[in-house]
């Protein structure tokens, strides 16, 4: 079920303008523009992100090789030091440009990387509740839980939320797919519109919305390596 409920979220060629809004507790709102590129090879989504806006953050960039069977690789180009490097593995659990989703949360994550197993009650009220548990400590460090839960609809397999716990297994985040809309051509699948993440432990939370989406843009295959990152 998560290898299939993966597998529909793959976008194929995609375009998009991506709005990046994180929200403090006391309610200061930061809001990040983003480009995105992706396109998918079979079991693999190569991703390419630049920010816009705001002038502080214009010029980063992110790519990353959202493996179904291997190892997800990432690299971030920091326009201030002027060089581009790769993340490490021990960093997927670090923060994403300073909002609640984390690097990790940017890719599909590996199936092969969690014990996977129905909760109490999965298959009742219309949906699939599934707990995934990292397979070893040095695993649920890299992605920095110690397990997450995910809510899929029975029909058609949309995720619907995934919840997050912490090392003291106290519910920590939760990340809602709050829109989609159906891949282009009649093709199986949907494409995540807007995510919404909330830290229960220190009350912010962040947005993600796509604008202007092009499914249908020609987009060359040696656009997704490093080097294109600083361009």
């Amino acid at each position: 079920l998560m290898d299939e409920s993966r597998d529909l979220t793959m976008s194929g060629n995609l375009q998009s303008t991506v709005a990046l809004t994180i929200t403090e507790k006391n309610g200061a709102v930061r809001t990040r523009k983003v480009n995105m590129i992706s396109k998918t090879y079979g079991g693999t989504e190569k991703r390419m992100m630049k920010f816009l806006e705001p002038a502080d953050v214009r010029g980063t960039a992110m790519l990353i090789i959202d493996n179904k069977d291997d190892q997800d690789d990432m690299w971030i180009y920091l326009p201030a030091l002027k060089r581009t490097r790769r993340i490490v593995s021990t960093e997927k659990g670090k923060s994403f440009m300073s909002s609640e989703f984390t690097n990790a949360d940017m890719a599909s994550g590996r199936n092969a990387d969690f014990n996977i197993s129905h909760m109490a009650g999965s298959g009742q009220n219309g949906q699939w509740v599934i707990e995934s548990v990292p397979v070893d400590d040095d695993v649920a460090d890299e992605y920095g839980f110690s397990r997450k839960v995910t809510y899929l609809d029975k029909d058609d397999l949309k995720i619907r939320k995934i919840d997050f716990y912490n090392f003291d297994n106290d519910l920590f985040k939760t990340i809602e797919i709050l829109a989609t809309q159906p891949k282009p051509g009649g093709q199986k699948g949907y494409i995540m519109t807007e995510m919404y993440a909330v830290n229960h432990l220190n009350g912010r939370s962040s947005r993600v919305k796509f604008d202007n989406i092009n499914t249908s843009a020609s987009i060359p295959d040696n656009t997704f390596i490093a080097d294109n990152l600083s361009r």
